[in-house]
């Protein structure tokens, strides 16, 4: 029988209860610990809390927290009960956060004290809502319940089990829920623990946010698998990284390529005492950024290349030799190949759409919520199609080529363009609009958008334009440059060219 992540952690208490577990440096730059034992209290208390409030196996809970340790409180406690969340980014507008709710019905609901209103008239009073101090490292009191008796204590959890809808932008306006299962969290913390030859006195520096699923998958379920400790950052600070890496004695840590950008503008330095042997990247670095990144940590970063329905990162670089620009080799426990686009085979150095094997629900995510359509349109012959291109060499390392859809990478993120000309085109003077990426060299890409306005509008300037995006938009969707066109560029059957706006 596959494994549980509420057994992971179980089994992570029962044999090191009294091993670090969790060490939080809230904003003030104070750090708060616990043992697995001491946080498997907090975890039990915060059970009885969601049980109390009607949560049961099967209910849902939504959070739009930053960094803190009540979000990893709610969700070892959603695993422990068979619930499970909807991580929303804490950045999101209310818009954004009512059509998450709204697609999976929470009983529950937590947000930071800072954007409460905005939570608030999202839920719209259809549940509880609890507001929570997220620099504050206790819990709130509203979560400080008791543990759930036995007699009324629900069953384990099965490993199919949904834990966790994470929505990820898609190339529609909706973006598509991403179920993920009790297995796949366990198989994601087994397969990156191994990857990263992860022990259990190491510890993991997580300074991406906790509503993504790189630190979800790669950080906390990996150091859970094996009983290592985690030193959880409120927020990623660039002049700060190499100096909290060294106060908490990391070994591991995980990045983006547009924060390791920003580490460098920053002018970091070397910093005494650093232990950092380890260092996963997403997307690429040049030659140059990659060594003088490698020469401030110590270690030399390895490229990896995974999804949110990918569970694990399935490609990953070699621990010895990494080649900076390779996303690298199907990861030990991982199915990878390319397709040709009538589904062939591609031989090295062509470029195939990135697909992945395995099994939904275990290895693979379990489908996207309320659409079956589109789950099985992401399939063929067993194989999960990731609309990523890419070409192999001799040696069998993967190298990015692009995307097959219009979704752009900005510092990490998924973000459709389509979901952005919606936006824009809802507005009274905009007739349509097209949105393409443009390349950046802090966050990779970023959106720009062409509008053609209604003939008979009034005047409009972009800055009223970009307020209008701003309040319907979170800060990665939101276009870096409007710019007011006669007319958008047309094939003869009417669709845009926008390979011409790039030029």
């Amino acid at each position: 029988m596959s494994a549980t992540f509420a057994g992971r952690w179980a089994e992570a208490v029962a044999v090191g209860k009294d091993r670090p577990f969790l060490a939080f440096e809230d904003p003030s730059g104070a750090t708060t610990a616990w043992t697995y034992g001491e946080f498997d209290a907090v975890v039990a208390g915060t059970a009885g809390s969601l049980w109390a409030r009607g949560v049961r196996p099967g209910s849902c809970v939504h959070l739009a927290l930053t960094n803190s340790p009540t979000f990893v409180a709610v969700w070892l406690a959603a695993a422990r009960l068979g619930a499970w969340i909807v991580p929303s980014d804490p950045r999101a507008t209310a818009p954004e956060l009512a059509g998450h709710m709204a697609r999976t019905g929470p009983v529950v609901g937590l947000c930071g004290a800072d954007r409460a209103g905005a939570y608030t008239d999202a839920a719209a009073g259809g549940f509880e809502v609890i507001v929570v101090d997220e620099a504050d490292p206790v819990v709130p009191p509203a979560l400080r319940g008791q543990p759930v008796d036995a007699s009324v204590s629900p069953r384990p959890p099965s490993p199919e089990d949904r834990l966790a809808v994470m929505f990820t932008s898609g190339t529609t306006s909706a973006p598509k829920g991403v179920e993920v299962t009790q297995a796949n969290y366990a198989f994601a913390g087994d397969v990156m623990a191994a990857a990263a030859a992860l022990r259990g006195d190491d510890r993991q520096l997580v300074v991406l946010p906790l509503f993504h699923a790189n630190a979800q998958y790669y950080s906390f379920a990996a150091a859970i698998s094996v009983g290592s400790s985690v030193a959880l950052v409120h927020a990623f600070s660039a002049g700060g990284f190499l100096a909290q890496a060294a106060r908490h004695g990391a070994t591991h840590a995980s990045l983006f390529a547009a924060p390791m950008r920003m580490i460098l503008l920053r002018g970091a330095t070397p910093v005494d005492g650093l232990r950092l042997r380890h260092v996963w990247y997403a997307q690429n670095v040049t030659d140059d950024q990659y060594a003088e990144l490698a020469a401030l940590l110590g270690c030399r970063p390895r490229q990896l290349y995974g999804m949110t329905e990918t569970i694990p990162a399935v490609l990953t670089n070699r621990a010895v030799a990494p080649v900076p620009a390779s996303m690298g080799v199907p990861t030990l426990g991982c199915e990878v190949d390319l397709r040709a686009p009538d589904g062939g085979p591609v031989p090295p150095g062509e470029t195939g759409e990135v697909v992945v094997g395995g099994r939904r629900g275990l290895t693979l995510f379990s489908g996207y919520l309320d659409d079956p359509a589109t789950t099985s349109a992401s399939f063929a012959g067993g194989w999960f199609l990731t609309g990523d291109r890419a070409h192999r060499d001799a040696n069998g390392r993967f190298y990015f080529d692009g995307r097959n859809s219009d979704v752009l990478k900005v510092a990490g993120e998924n973000v459709s363009v389509v979901e952005i000309e919606s936006v824009l085109s809802a507005h009274v003077a905009v007739l349509e609009a097209a949105v393409i990426g443009e390349p950046d060299p802090v966050r990779d890409e970023v959106p720009v958008a062409f509008v053609v306005l209604r003939p008979d509008a009034q005047a409009i300037d972009v800055d009223e334009l970009a307020q209008w995006c701003a309040q319907r938009l979170s800060k990665p969707k939101r276009p870096a440059r409007i710019e007011v066109v006669d007319e958008l560029p047309r094939t003869s059957v009417g669709k845009i060219r926008k390979f011409l706006l790039k030029r």
